[in-house]
């Protein structure tokens, strides 16, 4: 642990224990007296971006034109510098768009015998490379069990095999989720809670880095934390950021296996999906190469181009420039879709993420009635994080302020609106050294860190504070959906209920709208903490780290010559 960033947690831990005692109800009625954080501010810019006249905030579309001139307007009244390139508040961000077709074909060949994979039924296919079209013959097949590789954990499931031109099988999730006591992953990898190895993403991305032409990944709801109709992808459409060669970066096919479909094809090949998974959180699990099975694909693919946008702001650090925090959420919702049994169609995204970008806009007015920072505070809006965190992607490969000298990542998605709030939702629990800070800050307001109530949905890597959590920023993310708070009207079980009725219902649908009836000071005080711990940290010489048993921390660790000591 860095030595400054150990003096600044045993002050956090201190002042913490010296704290007098409040009310949650008496703590939020000094906040509202006390915090530069105005719920109507927050409330008006929540509402707007929410109406219609914004239709859903899609990326490439009119709605993104007018989000993009609101927000420039809002940034300059803010009092923000543009940090976008050239001088500007936006950067652009060059999207592709692809679309596999409901008829796509599919198969595997097992034993001289052609099984069709039908898309939505056995698979939920994209293809992210932009060819004009998908062909793969006769390509091998291999079982890799969860496709992990973390030498930190000292477990790889790969076994030095040769992937290249071949299609590798996984299971979803790590081997921790049904690991039981004795067997080599218990405990290993956190138990339930999903590490970045659990994740979809890193599996395809690890698959492509050893040269597989497709991956195929078994699709189960609970290990997935979400059932077969939302692996789907709506029509087929696949989103990412235009790179130099994608045939590097991306697969040629990656999809969902229905898990009743890979269970049949794995015992055509001898094989039993059972006793797979069991061996499969072994160290000693090898790669099972499925004899006298081979897959192939054929279809066109439709791909097109789309150039959206992040709207950037800072403040210039008084005293170190080059170091910076990051404040921030997602503009994107997702558009119009079909009618709603109530006929609606715009998907607006109020909770998800408008009041996020007005909470960012909060802290950046808060930062102007005071003192210049001495670090550098960036403010981001970004796109296309419903497609992917593509924005925030985009930006992480392209920083416009270096990621080695940043200080931290705090991103606000999906703020309660349910008023004053006895805790704070921590998504991600026990990653990082910015958790005490957080507990300071939420104890000065009488309130204590909950950790997410359910770690196994792997919520902590689907915001963009993600992106440059893997590039080894320390990250923080506040998402009112993590956990039900304990609100001081109602408690534990109103909030739960809430947190229940939202993923049900209006969680990415239409919805999810603005509402006279939400009450925004609880949302205020999660602003607030955000404000009060961006303020310590652009005040401070910190310079906060991963845990030792993070999967980041190693890649912060590596970049550690380029901070000042």
């Amino acid at each position: 642990m860095n030595g400054r960033v150990t003096h600044v947690l045993v002050v956090v831990a201190t002042t913490v224990a010296l704290l007098p005692s409040a009310t949650a109800g008496g703590a939020a009625e000094s906040l509202e007296r006390t915090s530069p954080v105005s719920v109507e501010r927050l409330a008006a810019v929540t509402k707007t971006l929410a109406s219609d006249e914004f239709e859903g905030r899609a990326p490439g579309t009119p709605g993104e034109s007018r989000t993009l001139e609101y927000l420039v307007a809002q940034f300059k009244d803010a009092g923000l510098e543009p940090a976008g390139p050239d001088g500007s508040y936006t950067q652009a961000v060059p999207l592709v768009r692809t679309q596999v077709p409901a008829d796509a074909a599919m198969s595997v060949t097992i034993g001289g015998e052609r099984i069709p994979l039908v898309q939505q039924k056995d698979m939920a296919a994209l293809a992210l490379r932009p060819v004009d079209r998908v062909r793969i013959e006769r390509a091998p097949l291999v079982f890799v069990g969860y496709g992990i590789s973390a030498p930190e954990r000292d477990w790889d499931d790969y076994k030095g095999v040769d992937l290249r031109g071949k299609v590798a099988v996984y299971l979803i999730n790590d081997p921790d989720f049904e690991a039981t006591a004795g067997e080599d992953a218990h405990g290993r990898f956190g138990g339930k809670a999903a590490t970045y190895y659990a994740r979809w993403t890193y599996k395809y991305e690890e698959a492509a880095r050893r040269g597989a032409i497709a991956a195929l990944i078994v699709h189960e709801t609970e290990p997935a934390a979400y059932g077969w109709p939302t692996a789907i992808a709506p029509n087929g459409e696949g989103y990412d950021i235009v790179r130099a060669d994608p045939t590097q970066e991306k697969l040629l096919l990656q999809s969902w296996i229905h898990r009743d479909a890979a269970a049949k094809l794995l015992r055509r090949a001898g094989l039993e999906f059972q006793a797979l998974k069991k061996r499969a959180r072994s160290r000693q699990f090898e790669p099972i190469e499925l004899r006298g099975a081979t897959f192939a694909a054929d279809f066109p693919l439709a791909h097109s181009r789309i150039t959206s946008h992040n709207v950037l702001g800072k403040i210039t650090g008084r005293r170190h420039p080059d170091e910076s925090v990051m404040i921030g959420g997602h503009w994107d919702a997702y558009g119009t879709g079909t009618p709603d049994a109530n006929g609606l169609r715009i998907r607006a995204g109020a909770l998800d993420d408008a009041i996020g970008i007005a909470g960012a806009l909060e802290v950046a007015r808060a930062f102007k009635q005071g003192p210049r920072p001495e670090r550098t505070l960036l403010f981001a809006a970004w796109t296309a994080e419903e497609r992917g965190l593509l924005g925030s992607e985009y930006y992480a490969t392209r920083p416009l302020l270096p990621l080695e000298t940043t200080v931290a990542n705090l991103t606000m998605d999906v703020l309660q609106p349910n008023g004053p709030a006895r805790d704070v939702v921590l998504v991600g629990a026990g990653q990082n050294e910015l958790e005490p800070l957080l507990a300071l800050k939420a104890a000065a307001q009488g309130r204590v860190v909950t950790p997410d109530a359910r770690p196994e949905r792997g919520l902590a890597f689907r915001a963009d504070h993600f992106p440059f959590a893997r590039r080894g920023v320390p990250a923080l993310l506040l998402m009112g959906i993590g956990g039900g708070h304990d609100l001081v009207e109602g408690g534990r079980e109103a909030g739960d209920r809430w947190v229940a009725e939202f993923t049900a219902r209006c969680y990415h649908q239409a919805c999810d709208r603005w509402s006279d009836d939400w009450d925004l000071r609880g949302a205020a005080q999660d602003v607030t903490l955000v404000y009060e711990m961006a303020r310590e940290l652009a005040n401070s010489r910190a310079w906060p780290n991963w845990n030792a048993n993070s999967e980041f921390k190693a890649v912060r660790d590596s970049s550690s010559t380029r901070r000042p000591r």
